[in-house]
């Protein structure tokens, strides 16, 4: 079990060694990595004092000027921007999904761009978003994406979009999805230092249908990892970028 793998291809390729399935939580994209300003598309087209730069004003939480900075970097480079992406992205698609083994469970993360998923996603690997499936006997439902936020980043949706794909999904033994439910300990970002977006919804459902575990990734340094809420063991299954670790889920 993987979360936010944000361009670890290398270490992507092993972690489904001794399992019977790998299941990934999404965020295959690595945009600007936090603690190596030098990793990432941002950098990579405008350099590290401006990846510097942008982490210190989304860290302090200053988002329209960190917009304006984006903004202003674009305009001084020719060609368009969302072609740009798209080919620095589709760059690290082939990476990551080549290294997928079979079989492989995956959803989309926040950061992730869905309609591009399909060119990539052999045959080992089955994409799943409000949708089922079941592995080992037990039923596993997938959640992808991520709400609104003022980062704005490629798959963010609304809450009712988000609870309805939850809904969707209904009972199951585990509930897969790439953000947190809405618990302030398992959304707070100790290294961030902000309160991530966890779904109400997701939190609701929990209570309601008690799966066995819900699973999730998104906040990379959570001030809690692993919480009971009623009977479900909600467990944080990233950073994968940071420690090259997958969780394994025995039963």
């Amino acid at each position: 079990m993987v979360s936010d793998v944000h361009g670890n291809a290398r270490d992507l390729a092993r972690a489904g060694e001794g399992a019977d399935a790998l299941i990934c939580l999404g965020d295959l994209v690595l945009f600007l990595d936090y603690a190596d300003h030098s990793r990432g598309i941002f950098p990579d087209l405008f350099g590290v004092e401006n990846a510097d730069r942008l982490v210190e004003l989304r860290t302090a939480r200053r988002f329209d000027e960190a917009r304006r900075l984006g903004a202003r970097l674009w305009g001084g480079i020719e060609g368009d921007r969302a072609t740009m992406i798209e080919k620095a992205v589709r760059k690290q698609y082939a990476e990551m999904f080549a290294a997928f083994p079979a079989p492989t469970y995956a959803t989309y993360g926040n950061v992730d761009m869905p309609r591009l998923w399909p060119e990539y996603a052999g045959p080992g690997t089955t994409v799943l978003d409000g949708e089922r499936v079941e592995i080992g006997g037990w039923v596993f439902g997938f959640v992808g994406g991520g709400l609104r936020t003022p980062m704005r980043t490629p798959y963010e949706i609304s809450d009712e979009e988000y609870a309805a794909k939850v809904e969707a999904v209904g009972e199951v033994d585990v509930l897969c999805t790439h953000i947190p439910p809405e618990v302030p300990e398992l959304v707070y970002d100790t290294v961030a230092r902000r309160f991530e977006r966890g779904s109400r919804a997701l939190l609701e459902a929990i209570r309601r249908t008690r799966p066995r575990y819900a699973l999730f990734g998104h906040v990379h340094q959570p001030l809690v990892r692993r919480m009971r809420v009623g009977t479900t063991e909600c467990v944080n299954v990233g950073h994968f970028a940071g420690t090259g670790r997958p969780w394994a889920l025995e039963f």
